[in-house]
């Protein structure tokens, strides 16, 4: 088939109704996985490749918190080697994969060369793991929408730089596609690989379990009774949004409900990306439309769209409810919540669309948006890459090992934040006196009070990342990296003195 693979009903599998020649049997969630790549290793390799592009095309990559991975791996060697005393690793079971694997890599080839492999297999995981959802909900390999798989995989969540969450959902996109569509005995692969999901990020587990509780549910209770189970679920969500309302420090969303569909992972660099978001609810709407109406003679085709239609509208409302960050007692606040669920219902939207019978104009408009988008996102990177390199040639004006802070604000009407460029200059030369890893306590590194390479206070470095910072006599010498020119696009380093705002001479106020 051109726009979709067709399979055989596997022993035990209820098939599907005869409006579409495939079975319930995916591709990508089974034992027939080796037979489908070996079938189509050429096109797997090619779609790979074309994926990866962004990762190669600049210097960096561009994703705000990566610099301070990378820097913080860089300063875990130096934390074996035991030339930073005062810094020590914590011993943590989660939220570590992603700096596991920058600190293998970087071992073994250095650390920017670690960037561009650990990136590029975050990436892989993610683009392929959505392809395996989409086509478990779909039951056939969404070929014609891997344009739109594509532009979600560089989302918010990727240039936001959450790369272990952005991990552990990916793989909790496979684990989801087996449990879909997998047999029982294949289901129990979902138990070891729940383990590595949950050292990446525990909100990967979290999802996972309740989205295979509900698919449970919807393939096993009656269609009758599926109205049910979505207001089951939607009492569970709406239970512990009030169960943290009641115990703990909440934060809601600011913004009006409407603009996290999912489609706001393409809101990036600046207003113009709602030209992209636009286009994909226009595109999304014409091709549900036109196939309902095609099809709407075919009354079993409704069914298809049931579990992932409900799966969508329950993601959505956790979107909804649950609040955007949450602060627990003597711990650092979990933040960004909305903006990390909207990946998740995303690659769900994408699993909808993937119902559709396929048409290859879904194809060619996905591929002109996907294209546009890519215009974008390069040439805004690009200038995030010349401001690195700008905050690379400036530390190295000063001494090695000096203190360096920077408030580098995001620039007009951007989603990303840039804050981060200081970390990633610093590699090999200084050190990046306002790193807010250790002061999270959620990373492995962690610092000691007094001690001369961080200062281990989050509110402390958050002040100094907003430039509301007092410089205090022990931390001098230290040297401030800001934006001083009202582009914010050109800046500057100077010398600090005791008493004075951080960030006083900062000329760019977005």
């Amino acid at each position: 088939m051109a726009s979709g693979t067709e399979l055989k009903i596997a022993p035990g599998d209820t098939p599907k109704t005869e409006s579409k020649p495939v079975s319930v049997s995916n591709p990508l969630a089974s034992l027939a996985a080796a037979k489908f790549a070996s079938q189509h290793w050429r096109r797997l390799l090619a779609l790979s490749a074309l994926v990866l592009v962004p990762c190669f095309w600049h210097r960096h990559i561009i994703a705000s918190d990566l610099g301070s991975h990378l820097y913080n791996a860089w300063i875990t060697q130096l934390i074996h080697r035991g030339q930073v005393p005062g810094l020590w690793l914590s011993h943590q079971w989660t939220n570590v994969l992603f700096d596991w694997m920058l600190s293998g890599f970087g071992s073994l080839f250095g650390l920017f060369a670690a960037e561009k492999i650990a990136v590029s297999l975050c990436v892989l995981v993610f683009f392929w793991g959505a392809f395996a959802l989409v086509g478990a909900a779909s039951g056939r390999a969404p070929w014609l929408l891997t344009p739109l798989i594509g532009i979600f995989a560089y989302g918010w969540s990727f240039h936001i730089g959450l790369y272990n969450y952005y991990l552990s959902i990916g793989l909790s996109f496979f684990c989801l596609a087996i449990f879909w569509r997998g047999k029982p005995w294949e289901r129990i692969a979902i138990l070891p690989a729940a383990v590595l999901i949950a050292i990446a990020h525990p909100f990967g587990v979290l999802w996972l379990a309740g989205a295979c509780i509900f698919i449970g549910a919807m393939l096993y209770v009656p269609p009758k009774y599926h109205a049910l189970t979505l207001l089951v679920s939607a009492v569970a969500i709406w239970s512990i949004r009030h169960y943290m309302n009641h115990h703990f420090v909440t934060e809601f969303e600011p913004d009006p409900w409407y603009m996290f569909s999912g489609l706001d992972q393409v809101i990036l660099f600046g207003l113009r990306y709602r030209i992209i978001k636009w286009a994909l609810l226009l595109f999304a709407l014409a091709a549900l439309a036109i196939d309902v109406i095609r099809r709407r003679r075919e009354r079993p085709f409704r069914r298809d769209y049931l579990v992932p239609v409900q799966l969508y509208v329950v993601v959505e409302l956790a979107v909804f409810l649950f609040p955007r960050g949450v602060t627990f007692p003597d711990r650092v606040p979990i933040a960004l919540i909305t903006e990390r669920l909207t990946s998740i219902s995303a690659i769900v939207l994408c699993c909808v669309l993937g119902v559709m019978r396929p048409s290859r104009w879904h194809l060619a408009a996905s591929l002109a948006i996907a294209g546009i988008f890519a215009a974008f996102v390069y040439e805004d990177t690009a200038v995030a890459n010349r401001i690195e390199l700008q905050a690379e040639r400036l530390v190295h004006t000063v001494p090695p090992g000096t203190r360096v802070i920077a408030s580098i604000l995001p620039l007009e009407d951007s989603r990303i934040m840039i804050q981060h460029t200081i970390d990633l200059a610093c590699i090999g030369y200084c050190f990046s006196y306002g790193n807010y890893e250790p002061g999270s306590e959620v990373f492995r590194v962690r610092g000691t009070p007094g001690n001369p390479y961080v200062i281990p206070d989050y509110g402390t470095v958050a002040d100094i990342e907003k430039g509301n910072y007092v410089v205090q006599p022990q931390d001098l010498p230290v040297y401030q990296v800001y934006q001083c020119t009202k582009t914010g696009v050109d800046l500057c380093i100077r010398p600090l003195a005791a008493g004075e705002q951080n960030n006083r001479l900062g000329a760019y106020r977005p």
